[in-house]
């Protein structure tokens, strides 16, 4: 039971981020194909802001293979409970932080296209939801560091 419990965080810790990558690169490749038809020369600019969310996705990645080493039969209740809670948390915050950093990166395409010089400005702005997504990734190697097999 315990190691069930602790490969659904797994799978929650991969699942979520993977999910929130994609839906947030899809939100900003979306703005760039409407951008495309006003500016194509600022191509550049939209893809730089456009691979911005898949980093989430590398976050949850990342985190596995920092829980990987624990998924062992013998795996203890609390073992298994801190690698679940580690997987809801950079699941969730990978999730919601991909998703609204393709909104500010979108509106940062969306003005570009229109001629406006946002990108640095679109770029720092984009930081901040990104913060949570590394704070989360590195609680969940704090995590890993305190697990007792």
């Amino acid at each position: 039971m315990e190691l069930l419990l602790a490969y659904v965080g797994i799978a929650l810790m991969t699942a979520l981020s993977f999910i929130g990558s994609a839906y947030g690169v899809t939100i900003c490749g979306n703005a760039v194909v409407g951008a495309m038809k006003k500016n194509p020369d600022a191509l550049g600019s939209y893809i730089g802001l456009s691979a911005l969310p898949s980093s989430q996705g590398l976050y949850g990645f990342v985190a596995y293979f920092m829980m990987q080493s624990f998924l062992v039969p013998e795996i203890s209740w609390a073992a298994a409970c801190a690698i679940f809670g580690a997987g809801l948390l950079v699941g969730s915050a990978c999730l919601f932080s991909a998703i609204r950093q393709a909104q500010v990166c979108a509106n940062g395409v969306a003005a570009i296209g229109a001629g406006h010089d946002v990108f640095a400005a679109t770029m720092v702005m984009a930081v901040f939801p990104e913060l949570y997504a590394i704070l989360a990734l590195l609680v969940s190697i704090l995590i890993s560091f305190s697990i007792i097999i």
